[in-house]
């Protein structure tokens, strides 16, 4: 058997395992009408769409507690002020929320609702800035995440950043498998963390009710206030209180989710979306509440900088802290090797990677919508093989990976970052609601219903008021910090969306149709010419095909690089009579584009209604290795002629003996396969696929 013979099983294996480790990563292809049937169930979409806001109870408590210890022990008993504002907060965000869903039912949220009510350029500042979070959601949840497995495992500390782009990863994987199946993969770690909270709050209160409060590890630690803030007091206790509040506030983000992705439950879907909101409100309120009582309960201790728990000592800068969730867990179960400890940071660790979820959900919903409006590209709006948005979830995979390696996976470097967009959205949605409810009351006569329609004004108003201040608060405090980065990556996604539009504006004015009489009128001539090089079967293969169309004029044409070979070519080419003229373009620099360029542009000037086309032999190869011997002279011609106003270009394949290998796909073609330019089985054997450039 000849060498050829024995690679192509090998090939041949290659391939079909390809094709199998992708349907075994993705599965397998599913059809559009099948679309119906991924419809989500409350208890489904739950966790795919409020994994983030309930998981971040996890880290807003410990947020609260590393500022307020900047300036010591003292300043931690204002912890419950700070932890009872934000529950306020988020009572208010739900509530107004299911507003937003019941008003607008098709989903789009808070850009909808922004630009439907002050106009398209502030719609476009809520998307950048949901888009901004989005992405800031999955490095901060990865990122704590992490920090709950080396809490557990502290060996684990040197490998942050290769686990938080390994989770990163897995996340990207599952949730191009489907929607339906991401839910069904998060929604038993999801529902294992509310109950572990749950039962741990419970357990450590009943023993602080009956006279045992848990003790935490680092309550007999003492805390050195940081530099600069020791006896605050007037403005700048205040500062450190509004600090406090604002990175507390990390438990209201995710909370829009729901609101964007309504269009994914099943019917009836506004009433089950606001039901799921209400649903995780409470969950996250209960969670939140008991975790920050129980820590303050038990004394826990954190600081931004481990040097200043505890005395500091040798080697403080790169001693890991163990997190409030962690430490609660040791201290109401039993100690750091207990079992209730394990389970705890077990479920709190998954929840947080998993909590990256509600991103990988919102983020590819709202770029598909602002792609179906021209403000991204169009490709965001395609479903792919499991009737995901899958350009949307790998996009936003290849930024969080990025985001988390530049910042080595610190939840601390990462938080002054987040939240600030999600604030933005908060306050321009809530405002354009009760603009919405202006608008619908004055178009009322019916009293009970304007009744009503008053009420989620007001709700809407206190909404709208109350993250407003936040936000104000939020840029303040951390602006400098780092929100800074947040505000210029969302002023560049604007600028950019806003570009994407008024380019697709600008060619769709100029494919218009204007004048539908002369668009459609036939040329006045067809001109073709044959590009010639040598003569062989290729070369009367694309002589014969133009001469099929019995166009006006057909010709060949060469360009005289060598002019000896050139009077060798002019001479056998009379010799073998073929019947079609040959044009010798002569080169005295050895060029080909420009000449033959030059030759073809200056047809159409003659004749402005007449079809220049030009046909061009190419081979087609099997092998990666022979497309760089092969085509590089068609390749460039064909990009240099299609810029030619009235030119066609043409190419004629003449499949080599290599080529037989292009036929060794697998056979079908998933939903999706023509979009993407996968060649069809059945005409791979003839080359068409492959001689497409």
């Amino acid at each position: 058997m000849s060498a050829e013979g024995d690679r192509t099983p090998k090939l041949l294996i290659v391939v079909r395992l390809a094709a199998f480790l992708k349907r075994l990563a993705v599965g397998r292809a599913l059809r559009s009408e099948e679309l119906h049937e991924r419809l989500l169930p409350k208890r489904l979409a739950l966790p795919i769409f409020a994994s983030d806001p309930l998981s971040s109870v996890a880290y807003a408590t410990q947020e609260i507690f590393l500022v307020l210890t900047l300036a010591g022990l003292a300043y931690l008993s204002l912890a419950t002020w700070v932890a009872v504002a934000v529950v306020v907060l988020l009572a208010v965000v739900v509530v107004s929320y299911r507003q937003v869903v019941t008003a607008y039912p098709a989903g789009g949220g808070s850009y909808t609702v922004a630009s439907e009510n002050f106009g398209p350029n502030t719609g476009l500042v809520v998307a950048a800035a949901l888009l901004v979070d989005y992405v800031m959601t999955v490095a901060v949840s990865i990122a704590s995440g992490v920090d709950n497995v080396i809490s557990a495992f502290p060996a684990l500390h040197e490998h942050r950043v290769g686990l938080a782009v390994g989770f990163v990863v897995l996340l990207a994987v599952v949730n191009l498998r489907g929607v339906r199946e991401s839910g069904r993969v998060f929604a038993v770690p999801t529902y294992l963390f509310i109950g572990a909270v749950l039962v741990m709050c419970a357990v450590g209160l009943v023993r602080w009710a009956a006279g045992d409060p848990p003790v935490a590890e680092s309550a007999a630690a003492s805390v050195t206030p940081a530099p600069g803030y020791a006896q605050l007091s007037g403005a700048a206790l205040a500062l450190l209180l509004l600090r406090a509040f604002s990175s507390g506030c990390t438990a209201l983000t995710g909370v829009e989710a729901i609101s964007n992705g309504v269009p994914a439950f099943r019917p009836p879907k506004a009433r089950n979306a606001a039901a799921t909101l209400a649903l995780m409100g409470v969950a996250a309120i209960a969670m939140f509440g008991g975790v920050t009582a129980l820590a303050l309960i038990s004394g826990v201790h954190i600081t931004s900088d481990p040097c200043l728990l505890g005395g500091g000592g040798p080697g403080c800068a790169v001693r890991p802290e163990r997190t409030v969730i962690a430490q609660l867990a040791a201290a109401v179960f039993g100690g750091p090797a207990s079992v209730g400890f394990f389970a705890v940071q077990a479920v709190t660790a998954l929840v947080l990677i998993l909590a990256a979820n509600t991103a990988f959900n919102g983020f590819p919903l709202l770029a598909s919508l602002l792609a179906r409006h021209r403000y991204l590209p169009l490709q965001l709006h395609t479903r792919g093989d499991r009737l995901a948005f899958s350009n949307g979830i790998i996009a936003l995979a290849m930024i969080a990976v990025v985001l988390l390696w530049a910042f080595q996976a610190s939840v601390t470097g990462l938080i002054h970052l987040y939240i600030l967009g999600v604030f933005t959205s908060f306050t321009l949605s809530q405002a354009g609601m009760v603009r919405h409810w202006n608008r619908t009351l004055a178009a009322e006569p019916d009293p009970a219903l304007r009744r009503r329609h008053r009420v989620a004004r007001a709700v809407n108003a206190v909404g709208a008021a109350a993250t407003g201040l936040v936000l104000v608060i939020v840029l303040v405090t951390k602006f400098a910090e780092g929100a800074y980065l947040a505000v210029a990556a969302g002023l560049l996604l604007w600028l950019t969306m806003r570009g994407i539009r008024r380019h697709y504006d600008a060619v769709a004015a100029e494919l218009a149709v204007t004048d539908a009489a002369t668009q459609s009128a036939a040329p006045g001539r067809l001109f073709t010419i044959v590009l010639v090089a040598r003569i062989d079967a290729p070369t009367l293969r694309a002589i014969g095909y133009a001469r099929a169309f019995r166009p006006g004029h057909v010709e060949a044409v060469t360009v005289a690089i060598d002019r000896d070979e050139s009077r060798a070519l002019a001479a056998e080419w009379d010799a073998r009579g073929i019947g079609v003229p040959l044009k010798v373009l002569d080169s005295p620099y050895r060029e080909v584009a420009r000449p033959l360029t030059t030759y073809v542009s200056s047809i159409p000037r003659r004749s402005p209604r007449d079809v220049v086309t030009v046909v061009i032999p190419e081979y087609i190869v099997g092998r990666w290795w022979e497309n760089l011997l092969h085509n590089k002279t068609s390749l460039w011609l064909r990009s240099r002629l299609t810029l030619i106003t009235g030119v066609v270009v043409v190419s004629v394949p003449w499949q080599l003996a290599s080529s037989h290998v292009l036929t060794l796909r697998p056979v079908g073609r998933a939903p999706g396969a023509v979009r993407r330019g996968e060649p069809d089985p059945r005409y791979a054997a003839d080359g068409d696929d492959a001689a497409l450039p």
